[in-house]
């Protein structure tokens, strides 16, 4: 039987997470996005996303008209909480997300998804990104 290991961080001045931390949140793995409604309740939703460790930053594809973009941009600047699991192994990032259709910033997140999930994300209109700038984040078994 295993050690569970289990570890919070802090992130500021992008301290890079461990080797196994990066190897994990490199898999293509889904997520499940949590974000405050406008009546404070949460809304969870299954995404697939992409992580720049260098940067701090996870990206999520999905359209303005989302429920989890309505939600961010009701609440500019709130925060927000990303989660992959995959059986007993997890890992959360934490942060607060900006919604952008920018179409740079778009293309970015695109390119990004592409080289992660080895295939171009639905291009529905409306198409927009959701940045995360993550500063805590939390794992098991990692």
């Amino acid at each position: 039987m295993g050690v569970t290991q289990h570890y919070s961080v802090q992130v500021t001045g992008r301290k890079p997470l461990s080797a196994s931390a990066e190897a994990f949140l490199a898999e293509p793995l889904s997520a499940t996005l949590t974000t405050i409604r406008p009546d404070g309740s949460l809304h969870a939703a299954p995404v697939r996303f992409t992580w720049a460790g260098d940067l701090g930053l996870a990206r999520v594809m999905t359209v303005g008209s989302s429920r989890k973009a309505r939600n961010l941009a009701a609440n500019p600047g709130s925060r927000v909480a990303l989660c992959q699991a995959d059986g007993f192994r997890w890992i959360t990032l934490e942060g607060t997300a900006t919604v952008s259709n920018d179409a740079r910033e778009v293309a970015d997140g695109v390119s990004r998804y592409a080289r992660r999930y080895q295939s171009s994300p639905p291009d529905p209109p409306g198409r927009v990104v959701i940045t995360i700038a993550v500063d805590r984040v939390t794992a098991l078994n990692i």
